[in-house]
C-alpha cells in the first residue's frame, strides 16, 4: 500500500496497513537540507527538495507545497521581505488605507511570480511521485488573506466599523482562492489545504455568516476540480467545530489546543465506548498533539504517548499530525517517536482484527 493509496482508504474508513503520517514541516524541511528559508520560500526546487528528504527521513506520507502566507499577498502587490534564513515579512499593509480596494483585481496565477513557483511545486512534486504519494497544494482563505493585506487587527475593527468593506474585500480574496485552487489540483494536486487562523480569534456568529461560506465555495471548486479539500485553522477553534464540518472538507485539522475527544464524537461518533452511529458524513481528522510542549520539548516517550492517544481517539479515519508546524529544533528522536507510535498502533488494530475474526462475539475497537 503506498502513501496515497493508504490516505484516500484512511479518509474512506477503510482498513489500511497504517495511518497516514501528515507532519507539516516548513522551516525544518528546509534546514534538514541546510538551505536558508529564503531559497525554500522563493524557489519550488528547493521546497521540493526539502520536502523529498523529509519524506525519506520520516517515513511521512505527504509532500507539501505549502510554505508561507505571503503567495497571494505578494502577487497583489504587497511588498514581502525575506530575511535569509528568518521568516517572510510583510513591509507595507497593501490595505493600510481602505480605499486601495479599488485598485485590487484578481490575479491569474499562471502570471504571478511566487503564486506560479508554488504551481510549479505542484507540477513537479506530480512528475517525481505522483500516484504514490499524495501531493498537498495550499491557499490562503478569503478571511486569512484579508488579514494578509489589512492586518489583523485592522481587519478585526473593520469587521465592526465597516462590515460592507470587509464583505467586498473577501469577494476578491476568496476569488482568488478559488482561482489558485484550482491551478494547483490542474498542476497534479491531490489534496488542497486552506490556511484560515484568523478564524480562531472572531465570534462563531461572525464565522458562520463571513468566513464559512468562502470556505464551502472554495472547497467546492477544489472537490469539482478533483481534488480532496482539507481545512487547516491553527488555535483554539473550540467554539466552531461544528461550523467547521460544514465546510465541505474532507480533512480537518486540529490544533493541541482542540478538544479531540469532542471533535471525534461530533464528526464521526467515536467515543470512550467506541460505538460509531451512522453520521451523515464522516471526516478525517488530523491531529494534534502539541508541536511545542510534546514535539520540541518533550522526550520520545511523551511525543509516543501523545501520538498513540490521538490515533486512538480520533479513531478509523484519523491521520497522524501534530497541531501546527514542527517546530525548527525538534529532535530527530522525536520524530521517530511518533512514527514509532504509528507503527505500534497499526499492529495492535491488526491483531484487534484478528482477534474478532476468530471469535466474532469478542468486542474489539473499529
Amino acid at each position: 500500500m503506498n502513501s496515497l493509496e493508504r490516505t484516500l482508504a484512511r479518509i474512506a474508513g477503510k482498513p489500511v496497513d497504517r495511518p497516514p503520517n501528515f507532519d507539516i514541516l516548513m522551516q525544518y524541511a528546509a534546514h534538514l537540507i541546510g538551505a536558508p528559508l529564503s531559497r525554500y520560500y522563493q524557489d519550488y526546487r528547493v521546497l521540493c527538495e526539502a520536502n523529498m528528504a523529509a519524506l525519506d527521513a520520516f517515513d511521512l506520507d505527504i509532500v507539501q507545497a505549502i510554505s508561507d502566507p505571503y503567495r497571494e499577498a505578494a502577487d497583489f502587490g504587497m511588498k514581502i521581505e525575506f530575511p535569509e534564513d528568518n521568516l517572510p515579512l510583510g513591509v507595507d499593509l497593501l490595505l493600510a488605507d481602505p480605499a486601495r480596494i479599488a485598485d485590487l483585481r484578481v490575479i491569474d496565477p499562471s502570471l504571478g511570480c511566487r503564486m506560479s513557483d508554488r504551481v510549479e511545486a505542484v507540477r513537479w512534486f506530480r512528475g517525481r511521485v505522483g500516484g504514490e504519494v499524495p501531493i498537498l497544494g495550499w491557499v490562503e482563505g478569503a478571511m486569512a488573506e484579508a488579514a494578509d493585506l489589512r492586518g489583523v487587527s485592522n481587519l478585526l475593527l473593520d469587521l465592526y466599523d465597516r462590515p460592507e468593506w470587509v464583505v467586498e474585500l473577501l469577494e476578491i480574496t476568496g476569488a482568488q482562492a478559488v482561482a489558485f485552487a484550482r491551478a494547483q489540483v490542474e498542476a497534479g494536486a491531490d489534496i488542497v489545504g486552506l490556511g484560515e487562523s484568523v478564524a480562531s480569534q472572531i465570534s462563531p456568529r461572525l464565522y458562520e455568516r463571513l468566513v464559512l461560506p468562502w470556505q464551502q465555495r472554495i472547497f467546492e471548486a477544489v472537490r469539482e476540480a478533483g481534488a480532496i479539500p482539507r481545512l487547516h485553522i491553527c488555535g483554539d477553534t473550540n467554539g466552531i467545530i461544528p461550523h467547521m464540518a460544514r465546510t465541505g472538507a474532507e480533512i480537518i485539522d486540529l490544533d493541541w489546543m482542540v478538544d479531540l475527544q469532542r471533535a471525534a464524537t461530533l464528526y464521526n461518533g467515536y467515543n470512550d465506548s467506541h460505538t460509531i452511529p451512522s453520521p451523515a458524513r464522516w471526516l478525517a481528522l488530523s491531529g494534534n498533539q502539541d508541536p511545542v510542549a510534546v514535539m520540541l520539548q518533550g522526550t520520545p516517550d511523551e511525543v509516543y504517548a501523545a501520538s498513540l492517544r490521538c490515533l486512538e481517539i480520533m479513531g478509523p479515519h484519523g491521520i497522524s499530525n501534530a497541531g501546527c508546524e514542527i517546530p525548527l529544533g525538534t529532535p530527530p528522536e522525536n520524530m521517530h517517536a511518533q512514527t514509532r507510535a504509528i507503527a505500534d498502533y497499526a499492529a495492535a488494530m491488526a491483531a484487534s482484527q484478528r482477534d474478532q475474526e476468530s471469535d466474532p462475539s469478542q468486542e474489539h475497537r473499529p
